[in-house]
């Protein structure tokens, strides 16, 4: 290989940190054609892992590593959401049940790409496109080993959490997380729930806020966000929640009652 080319390599891979994934397509604007790209594969610099997905050789990459490449290469909207959001800062140390699956949610016409899908991440994955909240509403960064990536804020990341529950979380698992979210600002949460589309998700947040007796749910103006009519039944032979017009399991009802 020429003098140039691995001075040209030698500079992708300065400029880029260890762990994460070189999109092929991204590469290509850089000025690293598809040509040159094979090269750097047949000499050992790269290595592919899947189709317009590469890696350094020998380089180990975690999902995370994948989400800075969709984020930072690809401009996704696609991030680590809910359950798997509060694990990264922090939010989940007593749930094992995060450990070995990631949770990510996109815009709702954006696909998870064939070589993330495919690869081994060690992980079971579960993408959810959905819009049911602006893709760049309530996201955070948050600082790994050798970058950062966006995720999902508390207060959206518990929304999301509701927007599975019942068929995919439990919903006294979602209670159980938002009982240890007191810190919440109650402007960032105000401007979630104005813009949440699924009234599901607004009643139960607002139904576990009150519950959890949260300092910061009392500071949020009701009167601006639209709660809907008619009622909603989460659950057969459930326990009816007059002022948010829910039925909610008996135990999430009688959860700390008895205390």
């Amino acid at each position: 290989m020429s003098i140039e080319k691995r001075t040209k390599i030698n500079n992708l891979l300065a400029t880029q940190p260890n762990g994460v994934v070189l999109l092929s397509a991204w590469l290509v604007q850089k000025g690293y054609s598809f040509g040159l790209q094979e090269r750097y594969r047949a000499s050992r610099w790269l290595e592919s892992i899947g189709a317009g997905a590469m890696v350094r050789t020998g380089d180990k990459v975690g999902y995370d590593g994948a989400i800075y490449a969709l984020q930072k290469q690809a401009n996704s909207t696609i991030h680590p959401a809910g359950r798997t959001a509060l694990s990264l800062q922090g939010k989940t140390h007593y749930l094992e049940l995060s450990a070995n699956k990631i949770v990510m949610f996109g815009e709702a016409k954006e696909r998870l790409p064939a070589w993330f899908q495919k690869h081994d991440w060690g992980k079971k994955i579960e993408y959810h496109p959905t819009s049911f909240l602006p893709s760049d509403l309530g996201l955070t960064d948050v600082e790994l080993k050798n970058f950062s990536i966006k995720v999902s804020s508390p207060p959206r990341a518990i929304m999301e959490c509701l927007y599975l529950a019942p068929q995919k979380q439990e919903l006294l698992e979602c209670y159980e997380l938002m009982e240890g979210l007191n810190n919440m600002r109650p402007q960032s949460v105000q401007v979630l729930l104005e813009q949440c589309q699924s009234l599901k998700v607004k009643r139960l947040f607002m139904y576990m806020a009150e519950k959890a007796g949260h300092e910061w749910a009392k500071h949020l103006d009701l009167a601006k966000v639209d709660f809907g009519k008619g009622n909603r039944s989460l659950v057969k032979n459930g326990v009816y929640v007059g002022k948010y017009k829910i039925t909610v399991p008996k135990e999430l009802e009688e959860y700390g009652k008895s205390l």
